[in-house]
């Protein structure tokens, strides 16, 4: 890898952990020569880093006034992107039942088997961030392997686990997400379209049930 452009992965990862774990706080002015003293780099791979943060939902690019970490959801932002997923993954589960490869299946059940006993809170995103990229990854590749670009890439953008983890711990969210995740695999493995919807639609309601439940 070159080193620019590990050097731009590297500083990513050290500020999006920094806006996972409120070091930098929401709604938050992102300062880019702070950071790059902080990170001990220049400040090209920082502007690089934030660009993929304001990608990720995570950041924003204001005219005159720099970035700024965007504002925590709230329980009606929780509610509308779990409205959003509601319409697309049911539908990419199906589709997936439908179009998934074995090398797709191969993908899907390594990443269960991944998720398995590691921890989804924690005191820092160091510690719960791996669960949280895998829970990601397998929701975006469920949807890679329905051969539909335009469904995968509006699943992919929605960046939720990014957003719902920022907002902190769920009690019991982790062996819930397995055993959900679980029911969706073995539906595809059936290669039964209602019964992946079916398991994905149940999945996106308990998980939603959970994130509200911080709420109450």
């Amino acid at each position: 890898m070159p080193l620019r452009e590990a050097l731009a992965d590297t500083a990513y990862e050290a500020v999006k952990a920094m806006v996972m774990d409120h070091v930098i706080q929401p709604g938050a002015r992102v300062g880019i020569e702070a950071l790059s003293r902080s990170l001990g780099v220049s400040a090209t791979p920082v502007r690089e880093a934030l660009a993929r943060l304001e990608a990720d939902g995570l950041v924003v690019k204001r005219s005159l006034s720099g970035y700024r970490t965007t504002e925590l959801l709230t329980r009606q932002g929780v509610e509308e992107l779990f409205e959003m997923r509601l319409l697309l993954e049911p539908r990419a589960a199906a589709l997936a039942a439908e179009h998934v490869t074995e090398t797709d299946l191969d993908r899907i059940e390594a990443l269960v088997e991944d998720m398995r006993g590691l921890p989804d809170k924690g005191r820092s995103y160091a510690v719960y961030g791996r669960f949280a990229v895998l829970d990601q990854r397998f929701h975006d590749t469920l949807a890679d392997a329905t051969g539909r670009p335009l469904l995968a890439a509006a699943v992919e953008r929605l960046h939720t686990h990014l957003h719902l983890f920022r907002l902190g711990a769920v009690r019991g969210g982790s062996p819930a997400t397995v055993t959900e995740h679980d029911r969706i695999l073995r539906a595809v493995l059936r290669r039964s379209p209602e019964r992946a919807s079916e398991a994905m639609r149940d999945h996106l309601e308990l998980s939603l049930r959970r994130h509200l439940g911080r709420y109450s």
